[in-house]
């Protein structure tokens, strides 16, 4: 596994780890600062890693999913073709997140809730009195990412909705020097606006169940590989229901999650760790089973088991 990022003098630093059943050890970090954009760059240090760990002890390498690691990754899949090269999970799923951000009614409702958020912050006189009114809950929290902690931080609002409205018509906010202010008076109009709640609650159906899965592939309960696939069709699943199948209502959030499913997210890999799972596996018969998930699985084998005898006895 390969984690890069920046630090503040602009440096970047690569991560590597080996994850298996037992855990997952640090190798070692990088300074890439002179050629972490060059996809073959990136391959060759790959390429290098995978080399000192042994291509025999390989199924994956795992970067995130940032154009010069998509070519690093097709390179070094074509010298090693007995291993994938697969985008991080948490990072596909956290750029379905922002994507979704990014549509026009949940990009302005998100913006209302952030500045109502550090409107309170940063005055921390309101951060008592909002205390009192909702018995020392806050209204932050912190997530596996920037775009899952804003998603949160709806969620935390919409438990406080009552508590923030009593809060706002009390005498302890009329009274005080802020909702003289221009900038509380904004602020105290988006908590008394009910078209403000109603989005939040639509929002709160999209994130609900993608949160979910971002939480599946982000945490080390247990390993996520074989439960991706799944995941990602009883998120859709979820939020269809919660519109009640009414597509004009999540039309375009399912063209977002389809869109990075199918380049990034959905691999072979993923497939078959569903299809070998056996909290899935029993349910399949030869007449419910998916064509893609068999084909996946073959593809697998293929790939990762050079042996025709082998891959005989794993068909049997």
């Amino acid at each position: 596994m390969a984690d890069g990022w920046t630090y503040k003098r602009q440096r970047t630093l690569i991560n590597f780890l080996v994850n298996s059943p037992k855990g997952s050890v640090f190798i070692e970090s990088v300074d890439a600062s002179d050629y972490a954009k060059t996809g073959e760059k990136i391959f060759q240090l790959l390429d290098r890693f995978v080399e000192r760990v042994g291509e025999v002890n390989v199924a994956q390498v795992v970067t995130d999913s940032a154009s010069n690691n998509v070519l690093a990754g097709k390179l070094l899949e074509a010298k090693r073709p007995h291993l994938y090269w697969t985008p991080c999970a948490a990072h596909c799923v956290d750029l379905i997140l922002e994507d979704v951000g990014k549509l026009p009614d949940f990009k302005a409702t998100l913006k209302k809730a952030m500045s109502v958020n550090a409107y309170i912050y940063v005055r921390p006189s309101m951060v008592n009195m909002l205390r009192q009114f909702t018995r020392q809950k806050e209204l932050c929290r912190a997530g596996v990412t920037r775009f899952a902690t804003a998603f949160l931080t709806l969620e935390r609002m919409h438990l406080q909705k009552q508590n923030l409205r009593k809060m706002f018509i009390s005498k302890d906010w009329t009274e005080s020097k802020w909702a003289k202010e221009a900038s509380g008076k904004k602020v105290a109009k988006i908590i008394m606006t009910l078209r403000f709640w109603s989005s939040i609650v639509h929002i709160l159906k999209i994130y609900g169940p993608l949160g979910r899965v971002l939480r599946l592939v982000d945490g080390e309960r247990k390993p996520a590989m074989g439960y991706i696939y799944e995941a990602m069709d009883r998120a859709k699943e979820t939020i269809m229901k919660a519109f009640k199948e009414k597509e004009e209502k999540y039309k375009e959030v399912f063209e977002i999650i389809d869109a990075r499913w199918e380049c990034q997210l959905h691999r072979p890999l993923h497939t078959a760790g569903h299809y070998l799972n056996p909290e899935y596996f029993y349910s399949y018969t030869d007449s419910n089973i998916c064509g893609e998930v068999v084909n996946d699985l073959f593809e697998t084998m293929e790939r990762l088991v050079s042996s025709i005898a082998e891959q005989d006895k794993i068909t049997t």
